[in-house]
């Protein structure tokens, strides 16, 4: 069953000379219900641009996404819903420098899911125990390193029992050895079937967990495929050279 569907999707704008850029063009791709699904590719290629579409963080110019038969570029569709089914982790941690650990987990369950403070503080610690950061329920997001706020970040996003995960280039504001623990922790959500649509440019992770990958160039996908296919035989010369350049 597909959980996220992205059809002929293309956005457009205009640039400072008043150009048309296609970030976007004519993009279709599917992920299915338990698929972790990577996207790679060069900078400004559209990744993050395709992946903010999802849940609407970015308008499109044309085409559709479903999200469980829901279709996101409806205006008549209730965005505040699939944002509580498809959870997201930026770049930057975006945590509440003001409130704990635990608050910053629990604030949404309550607010948005009408949890009680008991329940949303067990399923706090839980999470937290989930991303091995137990310990710091109690502490402030400017007492940890980045790879420890990143994870605070996915568990928060997890607080929301999505039914699909959205990470947008997750590790790459963190220094290099903080970057294995946030690839470990996701590695155990993809080993637990969560659906996962993903930019990064860790190629080890894409290997390790992704079931497709996606090469992205200029706003087009190139070329799809399974991860053994994509780095070792791929059948695309752009992606050719993307990979020989990186790898």
């Amino acid at each position: 069953m597909s959980r996220i569907d992205i059809r002929n999707l293309t956005k457009d704008y205009v640039n400072s000379q008043g150009e048309i850029v296609h970030a976007v063009k004519n993009a279709s791709l599917t992920v299915n219900d338990g698929e972790v699904v990577v996207i790679i590719g060069p900078s400004g290629s559209g990744k993050s641009t395709l992946l903010r579409a999802v849940n609407r963080l970015e308008s499109v110019t044309s085409g559709h996404i479903l999200i469980d038969g829901m279709d996101v570029t409806d205006p008549k569709t209730d965005i505040r819903r699939i944002r509580e089914e498809v959870g997201m982790v930026f770049q930057s941690f975006n945590l509440f420098p003001h409130l704990s650990v635990l608050e910053n987990i629990t604030i949404a369950p309550r607010k948005v899911l009408r949890m009680g403070k008991k329940e949303a503080d067990e399923l706090a610690i839980s999470l937290l125990k989930r991303v091995g950061l137990e310990d710091k329920a109690h502490a402030h997001p400017n007492t940890l390193s980045g790879g420890q706020q990143q994870r605070v970040a996915i568990a928060r996003s997890l607080a929301m029992r999505p039914k699909a995960m959205l990470f947008d280039e997750p590790t790459s504001a963190l220094d290099p050895e903080m970057i294995k623990e946030v690839l470990d922790v996701m590695l155990d959500l993809a080993e637990e079937g969560m659906t996962m649509l993903l930019v990064t440019h860790e190629m080890g992770f894409a290997r390790a967990a992704a079931d497709k990958v996606v090469f992205m160039d200029e706003g087009e996908i190139i070329e799809t495929g399974r991860p053994e296919e994509i780095f070792s035989n791929p059948k695309n010369e752009r992606t050719r050279s993307f990979l020989n350049h990186i790898l």
